[in-house]
């Protein structure tokens, strides 16, 4: 029974490990996915590609909670540019 129970805490352990490396890509694309969209507006950030290009680095050193925690960055800076652009596109002076 102990074998069994080990087992199977040792089976759902390396699951998850491997569906957190999954999310930490997934992440990761969906940051490239966002940054394309930012681009297109002409409003993206200036270090918005740098923390993606460390969040790939990170995840190569095997560093995964690093690379999320700047993907997830990246991610969120350039949805901020697209609601930046969003909200200027008809900025102008309000007499």
């Amino acid at each position: 029974m102990k074998k069994l129970l080990i087992t199977l805490f040792l089976t759902v352990a390396v699951a998850g490990a491997a569906v957190a490396g999954d999310s930490i890509k997934g992440t990761i694309e969906a940051a490239k996915t966002e940054i394309a969209k930012a681009k297109t507006t002409g409003f993206l950030w200036r270090d918005t590609e740098k923390f993606l290009k460390k969040a790939k680095e990170a995840l190569g050193k095997g560093n995964k909670e690093k690379a999320m925690k700047l993907a997830k960055k990246a991610k969120f800076q350039a949805e901020q540019a697209q609601k930046q652009a969003k909200d200027q596109a008809n900025a102008g002076p309000r007499f």
